[in-house]
């Protein structure tokens, strides 16, 4: 990233080809809608390029990366509910319209083109979990994202997001336990294993590399 605040168009040819598959994916999670998700990656990329003068050496690439990722997919959908603010209230929610879970069990179905007792194939599966993490609040999905699939340390998850340490765990707490209740239904009927786990093996690691760090801050104080 030196190389790109220096201009070197080069450098930041080989960034992008480097990081676009990880934004788009990142952007199918967070994003107002999946189909937004290439677009939003190349206006990510355009900030990158347009604040490179502003990169401090020795700050994590990926870390400010996925803060202005976070930006970009937060004024999107901003700017897609303003669109649809009309036509919102023209048609109002009836009391009858089916909830969250009901309508995230609805899309896994159709999707799946088959029977619930068929639904167990790995695509299938992975499907009804997409649509239960998409159910997710966007800090939710971006937390579990950057945990998941970056492998970010709890530290770099919060400056990330602009959160403290405490708040990220209580998210992705949070969001752990929002999955297993969305989740609950297809579990029960076997659609889902019943073992399932909705932690990151990093989660452990960071926990005892925490615990430790702690520990030897007490011993040396």
């Amino acid at each position: 990233m030196l190389r790109v605040r220096d201009d070197d168009a080069g450098a930041f040819a080989e960034l992008m080809k480097r990081y676009e598959a990880r934004l788009v994916r990142l952007m199918h999670t967070i994003g107002p809608r999946r189909d937004m998700a290439e677009d939003l990656a190349q206006e990510t990329f355009m900030r990158v390029f347009r604040a490179r003068k502003t990169y401090e050496a020795g700050a994590k690439f990926s870390t400010w990366l996925f803060t202005i990722a976070g930006n970009v997919a937060r004024n999107a959908a901003r700017s897609l509910g303003r669109r649809h603010e009309v036509s919102e209230v023209d048609a109002p929610r009836s009391d009858d319209a089916p909830s969250g879970p009901q309508l995230l069990a609805a899309t896994a179905l159709d999707a799946s083109g088959m029977i619930p007792t068929r639904i167990a194939e790995h695509a299938e599966r992975a499907e009804v979990v997409r649509a239960a993490v998409e159910a997710l609040s966007e800090r939710q999905r971006m937390a579990l994202m950057l945990s998941r699939f970056e492998n970010m340390s709890y530290a770099e998850i919060a400056e990330t997001m602009g959160l403290t340490t405490k708040a990220v765990k209580s998210l992705l707490s949070r969001a752990r336990v929002n999955l297993k209740e969305l989740l609950q239904s297809y579990i029960e009927s076997g659609i889902i294993p019943n073992e399932v786990d909705f932690s990151s093996d990093a989660d452990s690691e960071r926990d005892n590399q925490e615990s430790g760090d702690q520990q030897r801050g007490g011993q040396t104080s």
